[in-house]
């Protein structure tokens, strides 16, 4: 498979740059993955697909405000983005700057916070905050929300509640997992109404979710790696509705990636660690019934993702039928809801 076989064409101007007016008021296309059949529905109207006894799964994972500013010694500006938070007083971040900081070297950022670089892993930096202050509230002082870098706009007060999940609980991920962003308060508990169920998975949200592939043959690709937890109850409620015939319905590609890494020959077993599963077509799903999910970029990981379970081609003909009927794409944009091919 090569990865210009996910290509389709996208105008710029269907690429959303703030968040709808409502968290629920988004467009949801509903996709049959078996037949192709397509409707073009609201985000309102997804009780109506799910059934009772449907368990939704979602990723509580909390966004950390990972964009942080300032300057070398020498004056030169430079951005660093948190890629994960490794002890009280370091984290992994990659760096912005005209010329990349040597180790030993010192940053001042906002606020007169001072870091040192400690050594570089790849992409990423080592860095080593000179401060009695934890990280996390360093962070939460003077860092930015981690907007996508397609959302050509600095962040605003309100991104800050708006690209967050009502159920947001662990801090660590620095891109929103978000099918999540859809659903508020009254969502939930109108599906929990109709007798849906409920569990919940964390996967922190790395920065590399936005690297492009930059191999051809897709099977060479190695994905990033992304802090996982899945709990015993949550493995307890899936393992039951898998049992008893309900549907495991995910709400976005980073709860697939999660559910199908603790997966154990079909039943769900406990797992707290790095995922790196890559998913594209051809992978046999173990414990994914239906997904909820964004659009995605052309030829990235979470569209081939998309294409595995809802099938290549079915996927490809509902994104050229969204961008036909001005649907809005990525992290602010509308949902897709999908059943299997």
């Amino acid at each position: 498979m090569r990865k210009s076989d996910f290509h389709y064409s996208l105008p710029h101007d269907l690429i959303a740059q703030y968040p709808a007016t409502s968290r629920t008021a988004s467009r949801l296309l509903a996709l049959d993955g078996a037949s192709g059949a397509r409707r073009d529905l609201r985000f309102t109207d997804l009780p109506a697909l799910l059934r009772a006894g449907d368990l939704l799964v979602f990723n509580d994972t909390r966004v950390i405000s990972a964009r942080l500013f300032g300057h070398k010694d020498s004056g030169g500006r430079i951005e660093v983005l948190v890629e994960r938070i490794l002890d009280t007083h370091r984290v992994l971040a990659q760096l912005r700057a005209s010329k990349p900081p040597k180790p030993g070297q010192k940053l001042t950022l906002e606020g007169n916070v001072t870091m040192t670089v400690q050594q570089r892993e790849g992409e990423f930096h080592h860095l080593q905050f000179e401060t009695d202050a934890p990280v996390t509230e360093i962070l939460e002082r003077i860092g930015h929300v981690p907007l996508p870098p397609y959302i050509e706009r600095a962040d605003n007060a309100s991104d800050s509640e708006r690209y967050q999940t009502v159920y947001a609980h662990h801090p660590g991920a620095v891109a929103a997992p978000t099918a999540g962003l859809h659903f508020d308060e009254a969502m939930i508990a109108r599906l929990q109404g109709m007798g849906a169920e409920s569990a919940f998975v964390t996967l922190h949200v790395g920065a590399g979710t936005f690297q492009p592939i930059r191999v051809d043959d897709i099977r060479e690709h190695r994905m990033h790696a992304e802090y996982l937890s899945v709990s015993q109850v949550a493995c307890d409620k899936i393992n039951t509705a898998k049992r008893e015939g309900r549907r495991v319905v995910a709400v976005g590609t980073t709860v697939v990636r999660a559910l199908e890494t603790a997966a154990d020959n079909g039943s769900m077993a406990p797992y707290e660690g790095e995922t790196e599963i890559f998913i594209y077509p051809g992978y046999r799903f173990r414990v994914v019934d239906a997904l909820l999910t964004n659009f995605h970029l052309p030829e990235s990981t979470l569209l081939m993702l998309v294409c595995a379970f809802g099938g290549t081609e079915s996927v490809l003909n509902a994104y050229r039928h969204a961008v036909q009927q001005k649907y809005r794409f990525y992290s602010y944009g509308d949902a897709m809801f999908v059943t299997p091919a």
